[in-house]
């Protein structure tokens, strides 16, 4: 790939611009540094909700309008909201690139949030949040938030509560964007074969034009981290289980270091430890994993696995002895080399996929304010030694460190 460009417009925005040519689709989108860890207590869920109402009608566009602009031409339209961001995205073939800027922009900065969608969308969310609630091994993950979290904003579902969500009105949407929306802490990405001249084209037409908003926000920071251990009979068929605590931060220089162990205990490859001793060697599971996602304080540390209801004392057994090992024992040479070569392998899989590389870069620039190559971290994950693995591992993985969740089936 050639190197990126980017470039900060008067209003603030920065626009990171990747060319790629070996790909008829262009994916661009708005990465906005908004989550819903930047609710207020009145307003958890709303950012999420904000998400879904930015299709509902603009200032120009009504619900069909919108929906159907970029699938007419065959293209995509999308969001999603985490606990520090919302991203709204497109995808469309080149010469359509036009289509999906104004659209964008349009969905970005000038929802107007009908009092009619707005008690339309209320329903939708309602019902996605009892979707989740009936599936187990979704409601675990969320669940797992608040027990790690507990007392935070970082613990708050994303979708809210039916409490919440039954009290938003238009007014309180205007206000949360008034609050959180910042034009400096925004960024707009792209990557596809689009050539400089035309992309500044579009830029001057769509994006110079929006307003500046700066607006100054703090973050509350999670500081005190308790560990809990909680159980819950559940009417279900499997039993489900999360084990997990806080980790390293964003700009922690320990970051890449866990990231690696992580890979190594529970990444998707299907020789992963907890894959091997689990599923592998005793069967107990169909699947399990192991996550770490930072956030800008702290992160979390996370395993989840669902297994038969006699199975889940030695599960947690075994997931637990997977985690002595790497504490007591440091990696070997082969071992070492194996696992770097592993990780590289996989992010660089991961660049090759251009709208998840459209996103990474919005991410990266508004949490590092700089992307780092693939040679970049090639490198630097070359430097890391079963030395640093096996400290990371006695720091974050300490028994007494790890909280616990349970949902026990209970059979119907």
């Amino acid at each position: 790939m050639n190197q990126y460009k980017i470039k900060t417009l008067e209003n603030g925005i920065r626009v990171i611009h990747q060319p790629v040519s070996n790909s008829k689709i262009v994916h661009c989108g708005f990465a906005l540094d908004i989550g819903s860890r930047d609710e207020k207590p009145h307003q958890v869920g709303i950012a999420h909700f904000w998400e879904h109402m930015a299709f509902k009608g603009t200032k120009k566009r009504k619900t069909f309008h919108i929906l159907n602009r970029l699938d007419s031409v065959g293209g995509e339209l999308n969001a999603y909201t985490t606990k520090e961001k919302i991203f709204f995205h497109a995808s469309v073939l080149e010469q359509y690139l036009d289509k999906a800027m104004d659209l964008l922009v349009d969905i970005t900065f000038q929802s107007i949030f009908p009092e009619k969608q707005i008690e339309k969308e209320r329903q939708v969310i309602l019902e996605e949040m009892a979707m989740y609630k009936d599936s187990p091994e979704d409601d675990i993950q969320d669940q797992f938030d608040e027990v790690i979290f507990s007392g935070h904003p970082l613990g708050n579902n994303i979708l809210g509560t039916e409490q919440s969500l039954k009290s938003f009105t238009r007014q309180h949407f205007l206000e949360f964007l008034e609050e959180n929306l910042d034009t400096e802490r925004t960024v707009f990405s792209i990557v596809g074969d689009i050539s400089e001249k035309k992309l500044e084209r579009y830029v001057k037409k769509y994006l110079e034009p929006i307003a500046h908003h700066k607006r100054k926000r703090e973050r509350i920071p999670f500081e005190v981290y308790q560990p809990n251990t909680l159980n819950f009979n559940k009417e279900i068929s499997q039993s489900q289980c999360a084990i997990g605590t806080t980790a390293y931060p964003i700009h922690h220089p320990k970051r890449l270091a866990f990231f690696m162990l992580v890979n190594i205990l529970g990444g998707p490859g299907m020789n992963s430890r907890l894959n091997m001793a689990l599923r592998e060697k005793h069967g107990f599971v169909y699947a399990i994993d192991a996550g770490y996602h930072p956030f800008t304080d702290t992160a979390l540390f996370s395993i989840f696995f669902g297994t038969d209801p006699g199975q889940l004392p030695k599960s947690i057994k075994l997931v637990k002895k997977e985690l002595r090992k790497l504490q007591e024992k440091p990696l070997g040479s082969l071992q070492l080399h194996v696992a770097k070569q592993q990780l590289m392998g996989q992010l660089a899989m991961a660049e090759e996929n251009n709208m998840s590389y459209m996103l990474m870069l919005g991410r990266s620039l508004l949490d590092k304010d700089k992307i780092e190559s693939l040679d970049e971290l090639f490198e630097q994950i070359k430097k890391v030694s079963a030395t640093d693995l096996q400290d990371t591992a006695n720091e974050i993985f300490a028994d007494e460190r790890l909280s616990i969740l349970t949902y026990k089936a209970k059979r119907r």
